[in-house]
């Protein structure tokens, strides 16, 4: 088991999807089992089987773990045909909110590596996406990664901390205009603007309600992403 911590501090990560790639994963939902004391969930459609999948890494709120984070989407899982891999922070929430990139990144980078050994992944659609302070890792790491992941997916996010602009995502950003944990005026509507202004390609919904994922707006992710 790599010790983490010290790899990641740049934000990078090394893992790829490769072609030709079986399907040795349990099809369902699993533990990652990585041997680590906090792990991750793995749900993989029975697509997979057959052809390569989207893969969707799905980023949990603070305090909570990776069923939070898997739950986001696991009820449109099957029918769309999506992989996906959430992992526990770390700590109580993800590393750069408490100061830097570090150990989340790094088993990011391990884990990521065992999903793309065992299961076949659409190197197109490799999405990272989360609520709350998931939704500020999300869009951190994922644009610091954009030679990896093609697509990100922000409810109700905070901020974005890259060390550094990697590529050029596609983003999907939502935020209810009664959020009292991440207020709209504070988070979103100076986000999306700014992230606009740096050139990226940003659809952005709000709606009527608080801190929290509509099931209709999980739907419309996924028919931006290309899975209805």
């Amino acid at each position: 088991m790599p010790e983490l911590g010290a790899r990641g501090r740049d934000g990078r990560l090394q893992a790829r999807p490769s072609a030709g790639v079986g399907l040795r994963a349990p099809v369902g939902r699993s533990a990652l089992g990585l041997g680590y004391e906090r792990d991750g969930l793995l749900h993989v459609p029975a697509a997979a089987a057959a052809r390569p999948v989207p893969l969707v890494v799905l980023l949990h709120g603070a305090g909570a773990s990776a069923p939070a984070g898997i739950a986001l989407l696991d009820d449109l899982a099957d029918a769309h045909g999506l992989l996906l891999f959430a992992p526990d922070a770390r700590s109580s929430t993800w590393d750069v909110i408490s100061g830097g990139f570090g150990p989340d990144v790094d088993f990011l980078d391990v884990a990521l590596e065992h999903v793309f050994a065992t299961c076949p992944v659409d190197p197109a659609r490799v999405v990272l996406g989360g609520f709350s302070d998931g939704a500020s890792y999300a869009l951190s790491l994922g644009i610091a990664n954009g030679d990896l992941f093609t697509h990100l997916i922000a409810f109700s996010p905070g901020f974005a901390a890259a060390a550094s602009r990697v590529g050029q995502p596609r983003l999907f950003v939502t935020h209810g205009v009664a959020d009292r944990v991440l207020p709209i005026d504070r988070c979103s509507r100076r986000l999306v603007p700014a992230l606009r202004a740096s050139g990226y390609d940003v659809t952005y919904e709000e709606f009527d309600g608080g801190h929290s994922v509509p099931p209709r707006l999980a739907r419309r992710a996924l028919a931006w992403l290309g899975c209805d």
